[in-house]
C-alpha cells in the first residue's frame, strides 16, 4: 500500500471508534429533531457523518465532480442502530479504495466544477483527506454539539468531555 493512503486508512482507524461512540449516543426518538430550521435533522446529520468515508471513497473513484447537476439530497437513517451498520459499511468502502491506490492513481488530478467553472483541483488521495476525513470530523463535531443540545451526555472525542473522562477521578 502507498505510504500516503496506508497513513490515511491509519487515521481513519484511529478515528473511527471515536465516531462510533458519538453515533452510538444518537437517541432513536429524536432522529426528526432539528436546532433550527436551516439544520439537517439529527438522523440526517448522523446518517451523513456514518456514510462520509465510504462517500469520499465513491467520489475519489471518479475524475471529478459536478457541483451544478447535484441534487442535494441528505436521506434520514432507517433507525439508530442502522448508522453502525452504516458506518461499518463505509468504513470498509473507504480502506479498500485506498487499499488499491497505486501512484498514478493516487497523484491523478481530481476536479470539483460547477458547469465549466474550476473550483478546486487536487490529486485523488487529496480527496480523501479533505472532503473524507476532515468533513468527517467537521460533521462530527456538529453531531456532538446536536448531542449537547438534547442533553444527551457527550462521549470522549478527544481528551475528555464534560461527561466522561479517560482518567478516574481522585478518590475513585
Amino acid at each position: 500500500m502507498l505510504p500516503a493512503a496506508q497513513a490515511l486508512v491509519a487515521e481513519l482507524e484511529a478515528e473511527a471508534p471515536a465516531t462510533r461512540r458519538v453515533l452510538e449516543r444518537v437517541p432513536g426518538e429524536r432522529l426528526a429533531w432539528k436546532p433550527h430550521p436551516k439544520s439537517f435533522s439529527l438522523g440526517q446529520l448522523a446518517q451523513h457523518v456514518a456514510a462520509i468515508p465510504g462517500n469520499a471513497a465513491r467520489l475519489a473513484q471518479g475524475d471529478g465532480f459536478d457541483a451544478a447537476n447535484r441534487v442535494p439530497q441528505y436521506p434520514e437513517c432507517e433507525s439508530a442502530g442502522a448508522l453502525l451498520e452504516t458506518l461499518d459499511v463505509s468504513l470498509a468502502s473507504a480502506r479498500t479504495f485506498l487499499g488499491a491506490l497505486d501512484e498514478a492513481a493516487a497523484s491523478a488530478l481530481w476536479r470539483i466544477t460547477a458547469g465549466d467553472r474550476q473550483i478546486a483541483a487536487m490529486p485523488r488521495i487529496a480527496v480523501m483527506r479533505t472532503m473524507g476525513l476532515n468533513h468527517w470530523y467537521h460533521h462530527r463535531g456538529e453531531l456532538v454539539v446536536y448531542l449537547r443540545l438534547l442533553d444527551v451526555p457527550v462521549p470522549i472525542v478527544y481528551g475528555r468531555s464534560a461527561d466522561e473522562s479517560p482518567v478516574p477521578a481522585p478518590g475513585a
